[in-house]
């Protein structure tokens, strides 16, 4: 066993990036073995090593918005149990949106106790997104849900493994109250794998370098983490950075709702005050305070440096504030399972505060949502009920030297990736009539807000049901100094020649055979006078079909010579 009296730079390194590996490997380790498509393909997980304070210490790719929940996750099972309750082989699960790092009910934490000689040393955990958990709709968040307990199966934190032996009475509750029990049950077993994989290469580091080097190299991540954000800290702007925005709908018809910030930069804090934002909501778009934290973790890493390893010593600088009860710190038993739209807007309005003053590293608004949808229904071969749940992707905002990029996932989703056309068509039976960039409008400036898409499903069977879970329905993402409004979400259902209304937050719409869906994401917010967008800029946008004639004319004031020339 190897053995050093002092713990050099170069070793303080290679163990460094030995965690780093770790959460990376478990990452792969849990795409690899799950049996959901949001999982495998969307990759809408996170997967890290916390240390025994409860201080996250390294984390794999995945969700962005899981930054801030993972530690929570561990601190909440560590306050819950005493130290002489948890023991080598435990498995805790945990889903409470009420409690550390809970988000909605789908979003199920599984974390696990490292011990190295008799001694707990740090745990591995992580967090995705199950495609069923139960409760009233398929898919298991809904958009008419008013309270939690209509949500599906709440883990409390619980013991799923006890000294490596299975809670088989959990499993079997578990299998009996969802509704694709073998593909819940695969991203169960998934998460298990994960988690034993950091455990064998976090105790091979622990075992190469010993327990005093290697506990020694993560208190100096830990603090290495903060000086690099104090050094970039002394490029902020200093001062006092408000806005607000709004979420239209909660499901239930109630709105607008407001979300208000008052963003404080000094030499040393980084306090991001949300009190104004409105009361809790009687829909489903309510996130917790945990999910804020996330939220706003998520902004102030890719503010300072979005390049850093994320750990706790990055956040020491960061302070959120908000009043218990508003649709952003919600109380029990307030329903969460879209949760994300109103994480996503806390996300955006402080960007909103900061983007005039950060020019070169923020933008204008995006398209603001996940975009979720659900479609559900019956295979038309096999006749075996399906479950189809994803994001989708919409345009960014310009920046004041860049077009938005198009297409993208909004930033909380980070790189979460799309289900591909051939796995939809063949694991769902629906056909994909089209999926590509529109140019239905908004974004005009000098610089182009980034285009949204438009993706049509045909229905290949009756009886198939429709949920849509889409922010900015009605209120577009925000331009910059003249820079135009980007566009909305929606989805309508086209049945024959009839073309049904926009839906945005919509529940268990009825699908028959024949009938088309077709959903439109926003573009994003244009950045400076439209009529300044370089005349050569244009030309090329017409010819790539990012924006029509008639944009060009109306929103730009700008004739294309060659069709001047056609028509003469």
């Amino acid at each position: 066993m190897a053995r050093a009296n002092g713990n050099s730079v170069f070793t303080r390194e290679v163990i460094k990036h030995a965690l780093t590996a770790i959460g990376e490997e478990m990452f792969v380790a849990m795409q690899r073995s799950s049996m959901s498509p949001i999982i495998y393909e969307t990759l809408d997980y996170a997967t890290g090593i916390v240390d025994a304070q409860a201080r996250l210490i390294a984390q794999g790719c995945g969700i962005p918005g899981f930054i801030g929940t993972l530690d929570g996750a561990v601190g909440d099972i560590i306050e819950k149990f005493a130290a002489d309750q948890i023991h080598p082989g435990d498995i805790f699960i945990t889903n409470n949106p009420y409690g550390g790092g809970g988000t909605h009910l789908s979003d199920v934490a599984l974390v696990m106790p490292l011990f190295y000689e008799g001694e707990l040393v740090a745990w591995t955990a992580n967090k995705a997104h199950w495609t069923e958990i139960g409760g009233m709709d398929p898919g298991s968040f809904s958009v008419n849900a008013s309270e939690i307990y209509q949500e599906g199966l709440l883990f409390p934190g619980l013991k799923l493994f006890d000294r490596g032996n299975i809670n088989e009475a959990l499993v079997e509750l578990l299998r009996a109250n969802v509704r694709l029990p073998d593909m819940t049950l695969g991203d169960l077993w998934s998460g298990v794998a994960a988690l034993r994989v950091g455990e064998r290469r976090f105790l091979a580091v622990m075992e190469k370098y010993g327990r005093a080097q290697t506990l020694d190299a993560i208190e100096n991540l830990l603090n290495q983490g903060a000086a690099i954000v104090t050094e970039k800290f002394k490029g902020l702007p200093k001062g006092v950075f408000v806005a607000e925005d709004v979420i239209d709908d909660d499901g239930f018809g109630n709105g607008p709702f407001r979300i208000c910030v008052r963003v404080s930069i000094s030499d040393t804090l980084f306090h991001v005050d949300f009190t104004g934002t409105s009361t809790q909501t009687p829909g489903s778009i309510n996130c917790t305070r945990s999910a804020l934290l996330a939220a706003a973790r998520e902004v102030f890493m890719g503010i300072v440096d979005p390049d850093a390893p994320a750990t706790e010593g990055c956040f020491r600088r960061l302070r959120v504030t908000c009043p218990d009860g508003t649709l952003l710190t919600a109380r029990h038993p307030a329903a969460t399972s879209s949760y994300f739209e109103a994480m996503v807007a806390a996300a955006d309005v402080i960007r909103k505060a900061l983007a005039p003053a950060l020019a070169g590293r923020l933008t204008a608004g995006q398209f603001g949502s996940v975009c979720s949808i659900v479609l559900s229904g019956s295979h038309p071969d096999d006749k075996k009920p399906f479950i189809l749940v994803q994001p989708l992707v919409g345009g960014w905002g310009a920046g004041a030297d860049k077009d938005g990029e198009p297409a993208q996932f909004c930033v909380g989703n980070g790189e979460t990736c799309n289900i591909p056309v051939e796995i939809q068509e063949a694991r769902y039976g629906v056909h994909i009539n089209r999926y590509a960039l529109h140019n239905n409008g908004g974004g005009a400036g000098r610089q182009r807000g980034g285009q949204g898409v438009v993706l049509e499903y045909r229905i290949s069977t009756d009886g198939m049901e429709l949920s849509t879970f889409f922010g900015r329905g009605k209120t577009p993402p925000w331009g910059i100094a003249g820079g135009q409004d980007g566009s909305c979400n929606y989805a309508v259902v086209v049945s024959g020649n009839r073309i049904g209304d926009p839906l945005s937050m919509a529940s268990r719409v009825p699908l028959q055979k024949g009938d088309v869906v077709r959903i439109y994401t926003g573009a994003g917010g244009g950045w400076g006078d439209p009529g300044e967008r370089a005349r050569q800029l244009l030309a090329l946008d017409l010819r790539d079909g990012y924006i029509t004639t008639e944009q060009a004319e109306q929103e730009y004031g700008y004739n294309d010579p060659a069709t001047t020339e056609h028509s003469q």
